[in-house]
């Protein structure tokens, strides 16, 4: 039987995007759930970690990501 993975750390991969003057750079993927944390910076400013829906993201990012 197949485990499945709980979480996928992208880190790493340092992904990141804009949305309406504020950044995310992307933490980590969670599949079973379709959430992603990310931490938030408004203005170079850290805000600190948020939990965003996949389907929220930009088409780029989705790309990037592709959930299995």
């Amino acid at each position: 039987m197949a485990k499945n993975k709980k979480s996928i750390e992208l880190h790493e991969r340092k992904i990141s995007f804009k949305l309406e003057n504020v950044s995310y750079d992307v933490i980590r993927f969670y599949p079973t759930k379709m959430t992603l944390d990310v931490m938030v910076f408004e203005n170079g400013i850290k805000e600190g970690i948020k939990t965003l829906p996949f389907a929220h993201l930009p088409k780029e990012i989705k790309k990037i990501i592709k959930p299995n």
